[in-house]
């Protein structure tokens, strides 16, 4: 493979284009992957298109500054991502515990990068460089634009700007941003002067500087007290739109951290001409000999749809990033894409999906959003679909018949996240028709993730009637086609307003439908959405009222097993759920019974009994001593 194809990342590479200086060097806590799919790639693409000169420094080796010197001092910025994942949640799952793989590292081998990246990487670059500008971006930078809290420390941080000590976030995609940025700073404007372009973040010590902003608490204020992070939350919430949105200022002492309104969404032209850059759709050639890099298997030989999603589930950080306005490419650039993959030798005749955030999404949810931006006040699909919102697939459904008739496809799978509670209310029954003859393999999975009302209320997710409309329809769809496929519901457990109660109601639907879940998601309490801010504050930031949240391990635990009760490796957390919840009535053997009644179960009566006791004596021997004492 012609390495000179790829953005250069060494030396070498850059004497081969007769450069001696770059422009841009852009930091990444992901390998080298040039292909749509991954952030570092579109920004450097983007860049190079307008002539800018740009080198990636793919997971240099944090532990000292020298590797941060090897593309040399760069004319105008370094630019800095943690990569396509959260470097937390990409080293920790939801228990906290080191995981040993990372998709977007060599080999699929964790290590590669460090905890906190953006922060470290910045701060890396500072001991070399004193004064280059650098550049946050990615979801990491994104997400943590703000004070937010930060479950693997389980305290509320600083924006990200200030750990970090850079000069600018740019959140959201940021294609617009670094070509404004970059322009800014080849005139000549100092980087601290640059505070006037949409979608970035930057701080500043003249309160004066952001016009007619919205003051957040201070972050003192926030420290202190839970109510006042849940209205800061809420301000931000609201004010994630590019023609409602207003500047946001968060004090610091002496600094105020400035966040500007979003960028206005992109037409479908200005997406296409992103996908159409000269991407090699694959990874660097040094990943060869340590076995690639995984991540690249399930994206090569996919299409992105759309980005933006209104569905705004409260446990997705989509509203913050993207936000809730649908951008959608043009099918003939779309197609074009396909058609040049389809060649390859390595494709085997299957698109693997087409589709984004949300796959049957391809407009804006109603035509007012153009003119008046989208609803503070209100949601498109929840608690029940809005009176203006657009419900239509025809678009789509025209697009993947497109894709269908291309040589070499055998087949077009859809595997992006369909959203069940908007197709089951089209009236046209078209797109589901085709999207179970040609659409699925054996199987869809859809994402109801849980069924009590208390839980769904607090997802931001439709009732459970609805989840049940869509199912008998799917199976009908499918035996009027003659098909034998499935539905795999994806479910969560631990979510903020859910008790053993409602985690036992779960597990008595499960029960009735016959499905076992393979994998369970535990609530993450990730940055930058709304089911966080409940899970740390104990409050529903819409209404100020209390939550319950389940926090310790073994709550979580319970929660999880009951949902997997089946399991025999779950029985003893089953158990003690049931008795604890007072549902004894569970453990038996009539058929409405989740677990029988064992020996194992008698044993646990046992040692509860004894620890009782034991409890008992201890305190009387206390109070015994402390009546001696006395």
């Amino acid at each position: 493979m012609d390495v000179t194809k790829f953005l250069p990342i060494n030396k070498n590479d850059m004497k081969e284009r007769g450069w001696e200086k770059l422009d841009f060097v852009l930091v990444s806590g992901d390998a080298y992957v040039d292909h749509p799919s991954f952030g570092t790639a579109v920004i450097g693409r983007v860049l190079e298109n307008r002539g800018y000169k740009v080198g990636i420094m793919p997971q240099p080796s944090w532990q000292h500054a020298e590797d941060f010197k090897l593309l040399g001092k760069p004319r105008l910025g370094f630019l800095v991502t943690a990569g396509n994942i959260d470097s937390m949640v990409n080293h920790y799952t939801v228990a906290k515990k080191k995981r040993n793989d990372d998709l977007y590292s060599p080999g699929g081998k964790a290590g590669y990068r460090p905890d906190r990246a953006s922060i470290v990487y910045s701060n890396r670059i500072k001991e070399v460089y004193k004064n280059v500008p650098i550049i946050l971006g990615g979801i990491e930078a994104s997400l943590r634009r703000f004070a937010h809290y930060d479950y693997w420390s389980n305290k509320v941080r600083k924006s990200i700007l200030l750990d970090a000590k850079a000069d600018l976030i740019v959140y959201g995609m940021g294609e617009r941003q670094i070509i404004e940025i970059a322009e800014a700073l080849e005139s000549g404007l100092p980087i601290e002067e640059i505070t006037f372009i949409k979608g970035t973040v930057y701080k500043t010590k003249d309160r004066e500087r952001p016009y007619k902003p919205l003051f957040l608490p201070y972050y003192d204020e926030i420290l202190e007290s839970k109510e006042k992070f849940a209205e800061s939350f809420m301000i931000q919430y609201n004010n994630m739109d590019a023609i409602v949105g207003k500047p946001l200022v968060e004090p610091y002492g002496s600094y105020y951290v400035v966040q500007n309104p979003p960028h206005e969404p992109m037409i479908p032209s200005e997406l296409d001409n992103i996908y159409a850059l000269p991407y090699r759709r694959t990874y660097h050639p040094i990943y060869e000999e340590k076995g690639g890099i995984p991540a690249i298997k399930e994206v090569k030989f996919s299409l992105i749809s759309n980005r933006g999603c209104f569905g705004n589930c409260n446990f997705c950080a989509i509203t913050f990033h993207q936000g809730r306005v649908v951008q959608s490419r043009s099918h003939e650039s779309i197609l074009s894409e396909a058609e040049k993959f389809v060649t390859e030798p390595d494709f085997k005749g299957y698109i693997h999906d087409v589709g984004g955030p949300t796959a049957n999404f391809r407009n804006r949810a109603c035509e007012k959003q153009e003119k008046y931006g989208v609803c503070t006040n209100k949601q498109c699909l929840f608690p029940n679909p809005c009176s203006q919102l657009k419900i239509d697939h025809k678009d789509y459904l025209k697009l993947l018949r497109k894709l269908r008739k291309l040589p070499n496809v055998k087949k077009v799978f859809i595997r992006s996240g369909l959203r069940y509670d908007y197709l089951i209310h089209d009236k046209d029954d078209g797109f589901f028709k085709e999207l179970c003859e040609h659409h699925i393999s054996g199987q869809l999975k859809v994402a109801p993730e849980h069924i009590s009302s208390e839980v769904l209320e607090k997802m931001g997710k439709p009732q459970k009637e609805v989840y049940d409309r869509f199912v008998k329809k799917y199976h009908k769809i499918n035996e009027d086609l003659g098909l034998k496929q499935f539905l795999i519901p994806y479910l969560m457990s631990s979510h903020p307003g859910s008790t053993l109660k409602e985690a036992i109601e779960l597990a008595e639907y499960l029960r009735d439908l016959g499905h076992m879940p393979e994998q369970v998601q535990d609530f993450y309490p990730t940055p930058g959405t709304l089911s966080t801010c409940m899970y740390y504050t104990e409050l529903d930031p819409r209404t100020m009222k209390k939550v319950y949240v389940p926090k310790s391990s073994h709550e979580k635990a319970m929660q999880r097993a009951l949902i997997q009760y089946r399991n025999p490796k779950n029985y003893h957390l089953v158990y003690e759920a049931l008795v604890k919840a007072g549902r004894t009535d569970l453990i038996g053997f009539g058929k409405n019974c989740l677990i029988r009644p064992r020996q194992e179960a008698n044993s646990y009566k046992s040692n509860k009994v004894k620890n009782s006791s034991k409890g008992t004596q201890k305190n009387r021997k206390t109070k015994n001593s402390s009546r001696r004492s006395r």
